[in-house]
């Protein structure tokens, strides 16, 4: 029976260094990087998003990224589809798959494989969307948390998309995201894998995420949604998320510039507080303080690599 490549995650909040990590090792070791972030896949999204810049993929090969134009669609099923092929790939070459990235559903979904959920329902998703409309924001977060408490509790309040897939499961199927979910998790996993987190002080991440804010907006964040704007509108979805709505807000002169960024630091710590959640309940993550410990990360990954 053909073995199965090990790869190698690097995972953990935005801000937290992972790319650097994932350098440092790639000078020790013949790393291929597979992007896991689920908005390095467009295409002129490179400063909002924190894409690496073309001197660091020049210090390992870097997949996943620029894949598709900001218009089209990309899901989990997408990445899994595209990414285990390169895996295969790099494995043959002799390198070492080395995933690195903050979509944890991505991550998992990669490794483990995705639940087997019914397929989406057009018609069911207009009815709920309609729900939601005629009686108020918060109506199907609040029906859900009634019917799975444990997925609504992993669900933001106003991400109506995640909300309306969990009641179009419940609605489909009978049964609750939650359950089918916990049954896939005991599946085994697709690869042997070696799963690394950076870890640092909250204080210290969310001056770190302060500081790449204020770093985005001198590279040139503004002109980038600009130009998408430009070809596109501000309506485009992907210039609804995280670091381009809020300058999508200031170039529609709603906030002002200290706004933008007080916002964008804003949100974006709350978001790595949300990654972090997500990561600290994945039991076989193993979080490292990358500045102090890389002896301790190189003898693990050797042990890893080499068994």
């Amino acid at each position: 029976m053909k073995s199965r490549p090990k790869v190698l995650t690097i995972c953990g909040p935005t801000g937290s260094g992972k790319t650097a990590l994932a350098l440092t090792l790639a000078q020790k070791y013949p790393l291929e990087i597979i992007s896991a972030d689920s908005r390095q896949v467009y295409r002129r999204m490179d400063i909002g998003t924190a894409k690496a810049t073309v001197a660091e993929q020049r210090q390992a090969p870097h997949h996943m990224i620029d894949l598709i134009d900001p218009d089209q669609d990309f899901s989990v099923a997408d990445f899994v589809d595209r990414a285990r092929p390169l895996i295969e790939a790099i494995a043959q070459r002799g390198h070492v798959p080395c995933v690195v990235g903050g979509t944890g559903l991505y991550i998992k979904a990669l490794l483990g494989g995705l639940a087997a959920l019914p397929e989406g329902c057009q018609e069911l998703r207009n009815e709920l969307h309609a729900r939601e409309q005629l009686e108020g924001a918060g109506t199907l977060y609040r029906e859900l948390q009634e019917i799975d408490p444990p997925a609504a509790a992993e669900i933001h309040p106003h991400n109506l998309v995640r909300i309306v897939r969990a009641l179009e499961v419940f609605r489909l199927s009978g049964r609750r995201m939650s359950a089918l979910k916990e049954e896939h998790r005991f599946a085994d996993r697709h690869y042997p894998s070696f799963q690394l987190a950076c870890s640092f002080p909250r204080e210290e991440l969310y001056a770190r995420i302060d500081r790449r804010a204020q770093e985005m907006l001198d590279a040139g964040l503004v002109a980038e949604v600009e130009a998408l704007a430009a070809d596109y509108s501000f309506a485009l979805k992907a210039l609804q998320t995280l670091g381009y709505r809020e300058v999508v807000r200031y170039l529609k002169k709603e906030i002002t510039a200290n706004e933008m960024l007080e916002d964008i630091r804003k949100y974006t710590r709350q978001y790595a507080k949300r990654q972090l959640t997500w990561f600290r309940a994945q039991p076989e993550i193993i979080w490292v303080d990358s500045t102090k410990e890389s002896g301790k990360v190189i003898q693990s990954i050797d042990n890893f690599i080499l068994r």
